[in-house]
């Protein structure tokens, strides 16, 4: 029986600007055909176990031929699998997913089309040019600029197109730039009107280059300006002085290196994507269960009624300690003998999660800052139970311990080395492609280290953020500088020293 396909358009390249039904088609793919232009990010959108094809096209470097791919689609839809078949832009929008349709429907295979944000659109809506405005254009057209101008005769109407509306978007067509823009003068645009190439457009990348019809190939080579980029032609261009929003934010350009667990950077990466910033993710630890494979968490559950006070040291804590206890077929209520302490608003927030309102937070968030707010609480035999990392500082149980407390620690999970390319971070690094790297714990200090083999060198001229004061020890420690150190220990705390930097 044959499968599904799904011709999805994967938007401009921004990867959050694919629509809610695009991503419900990512959610239950059993194959993803990719091409260039779609962001690798939407597969995280994608079960685990996904089949990933790239079949991606740009100049001059074909990954397979446009014929194979319609096959490869139909032939994956053939094994009874459900297909996305993922296109930069929109499918009908130079994407040739007509002619995909096409096949598939020759070779009696289902599917549906979900239309894209195309970058006609985008791109420009990104550099601060609207291609139409009340005042300014009533009108435009969307043209391929990748037609082979060698051919003989052009499939495009010059001598109408050229004056027939306010507005022209051309597609791919950096390479083909001296013949259009030559075409267009010769029927009739001005060379004076104004112009704008934007390439990458909705990435952090993005660069505009602001000029006119005459000098726009000039100036492409002048600024050494490659694909993909779309070229808007019209008086729209001006009003990039007055609207510019998407350039102009305090991070844009920045190129930033998360090395946070995979399934806990999406926090820290939206927010510095939101400021502008373009963020590498390369997870240093990944969060696993502990060595001890949750005795002492299991021996903790068991006396849960007996504790007066259960404190919690990270996000991570929280929600292991909850799954353990939901298998254990317990919840929040057995809870209800202990007061609770959380070491920060984010390990508070975590726990309102769970139906918890954390009793003490303490307003330095760290174990010193437990220890003080709980001073006048820990009495001589308390019974206290830490769920919290495998390896931690052993600050907190000392500390109550010397209060008068009996301290249980309970192993909730360890960090461990990712399996990052570290080939790829490595040239990243050594080709000056990072300009900052965030650090929010000491394991993604010490992981990074491991996965550069230890070449400090090159961290150099990168500028370095954690998150606080224990995390700051553990680079300097390690030899690296600390050039952010955030004020108030969470992650918005560490988005904002970074944005003020």
């Amino acid at each position: 029986m044959n499968g599904m396909v799904y011709l999805v358009g994967a938007g401009p390249g921004d990867y959050r600007l694919i629509t809610l039904k695009g991503k419900e088609c990512l959610e239950k793919a059993d194959v993803v055909i990719c091409d260039y232009l779609a962001d690798k990010r939407l597969l995280a959108f994608a079960p685990e176990n996904v089949e990933y094809i790239y079949v991606g096209k740009k100049a001059g470097n074909h990954a397979m031929r446009q014929e194979d791919i319609s096959q490869l689609i139909a032939d994956k839809a053939k094994e009874g699998k459900c297909v996305v078949r993922l296109k930069g832009g929109d499918p009908f929008v130079f994407g040739r997913g007509g002619e995909e349709a096409e096949v598939l429907k020759n070779n009696g295979v289902k599917f549906e089309i979900v239309p894209g944000v195309t970058s006609a659109i985008a791109a420009p809506a990104y550099a601060g040019i609207p291609v139409t405005n009340r005042k300014v254009a009533v009108s435009f057209a969307v043209v391929t600029g990748h037609e082979d101008p060698t051919k003989g005769k052009s499939d495009i109407n010059w001598e109408k197109l050229s004056t027939a509306v306010d507005t022209l978007v051309f597609l791919m067509g950096v390479g083909n730039l001296p013949h259009i823009t030559s075409q267009l003068i010769k029927y009739g645009r001005s060379a004076d009107t104004p112009a704008a190439l934007v390439r990458w457009g909705t990435k952090a990348q993005q660069e505009v280059l602001i000029t006119t019809v005459g000098k726009a190939a000039e100036d492409v080579i002048k600024h050494n300006l490659k694909p993909p980029a779309v070229f808007v032609v019209g008086n729209v261009v001006n009003l990039r002085s007055t609207i510019q929003w998407f350039d102009n934010k305090p991070l844009f350009g920045k190129n930033i290196l998360i090395t946070r667990a995979r399934s806990q950077a999406s926090k820290l990466t939206t927010a510095l994507e939101e400021l502008g910033a373009n963020c590498i993710e390369a997870p240093a630890i990944k969060i696993a269960p502990p060595d001890d494979n949750y005795v002492s968490l299991d021996n903790a559950i068991t006396k849960i009624h007996d504790y007066d006070w259960i404190i919690f040291t990270s996000t991570n804590g929280v929600e292991r300690f909850f799954a353990r206890l939901n298998e254990k077929n317990l919840d929040a209520r057995c809870l209800s003998n202990a007061k609770i302490a959380a070491i920060g608003t984010a390990t508070a927030d975590k726990l309102k999660n769970y139906g918890i309102i954390a009793d003490k937070i303490p307003t330095m968030f760290k174990a010193e800052g437990i220890l003080e707010v709980l001073q006048n609480d820990i009495q001589k035999g308390s019974k206290v139970l830490i769920p919290r990392a495998q390896k931690a500082r052993e600050a907190l149980p000392i500390g109550l311990r010397q209060m008068g407390a009996i301290v249980d620690v309970a192993e909730t999970y360890c960090t461990k080395m990712a399996d990052t390319n570290k080939d790829d971070i490595k040239d990243l690094l050594k080709n000056n492609q990072i300009d900052m790297v965030t650090f929010t714990s000491s394991s993604t200090v010490e992981n990074l280290l491991k996965l550069i083999d230890d070449e400090k060198t090159l961290l150099n001229n990168v500028k370095t953020a954690v998150i606080g004061p224990i995390t700051a020890k553990t680079c300097k420690n390690n030899g690296l500088k600390v050039d952010i150190e955030a004020d108030v220990y969470t992650i918005d705390g560490l988005v904002n020293k970074i944005k003020n930097f």
